[in-house]
């Protein structure tokens, strides 16, 4: 590979790097403790943890002669709704911030995409009009690359997709 290839693939290592600690770098505190208790509760080993705690509070309440809660565990019970109502919003709270890093990323894909397609439909140009030019090559209408030529119009390309899915429904 050509050391302008590597320095490319390297710059867009880089940008994207740069993307994610930039989303770093504008996440608030609070952000961040929620994803660290995201990422603690995430594991196996939390899992482990808890059920051994549970385990552990339903056989001692069983085994010890004035247990701090009798069967059917009212306390076990507040305590296990308590948490899983907590983890289920810290989970929903990270989807919300991990939906949004998907939607920029999404963006980004589609521009990206765009840019590259206008270039694919300039280099085709190019190329046809090389084609055109060059005594040794045989001259013919090719519609299919004449075609190619025009970078397609992303508003076409929606009202497309839109019409195609009335039609699924």
């Amino acid at each position: 590979m050509p050391p302008d290839s590597k320095r490319a693939i390297y710059e867009n290592v880089e940008a994207v790097a740069t993307l994610y600690e930039n989303a770093e770098h504008e996440m608030p505190a609070g952000q961040r403790g929620v994803d660290r208790v995201v990422e603690l509760i995430g594991r196996p080993l939390f899992l482990a943890v808890y059920l051994a705690l549970l385990a552990g509070w339903v056989i001692w309440n069983e085994t010890t002669p004035s247990p701090l809660d009798e069967p059917p565990f009212f306390w076990l019970q507040g305590f296990v709704t308590a948490t899983s109502l907590l983890t289920t919003i810290v989970i929903l709270i990270a989807q919300r911030r991990q939906g949004v890093l998907a939607e920029r990323r999404a963006h980004l894909d589609l521009q990206v995409n765009l840019l590259a397609e206008s270039k694919i439909a300039k280099v085709i140009g190019l190329l046809e009009e090389l084609r055109r030019d060059l005594p040794s090559v045989r001259n013919r209408v090719d519609r299919e690359a004449e075609a190619m030529t025009e970078a397609a119009d992303p508003e076409q390309v929606i009202r497309a997709l839109t019409e195609r899915g009335r039609h699924d429904r």
